[in-house]
């Protein structure tokens, strides 16, 4: 099991933070995906560790950065 936590930005609203972790929990072995509105940060948890261009490219898919 694995956690990382991820800053993500251009996130306004709900639908936004939705957007973001309906396309991270698309990535196999994502377990869990929790998104701070707040903050940007973006906490996923793996059955293993995941590769970051995985998960940028989940991001930039909902129209999103990954710092």
């Amino acid at each position: 099991m694995a956690t990382t936590t991820y800053t993500v930005t251009g996130m306004t609203c709900g639908h936004c933070a939705s957007s973001v972790k309906e396309e991270i929990g698309k990535i196999d072995g994502v377990t869990s995906v929790d998104v701070d509105l707040a903050s940007g940060l973006v906490k996923v948890d793996s059955a293993a560790d995941l590769a970051r261009t995985d998960v940028a490219a989940a991001v930039d898919e909902a129209g999103y950065e990954l710092q």
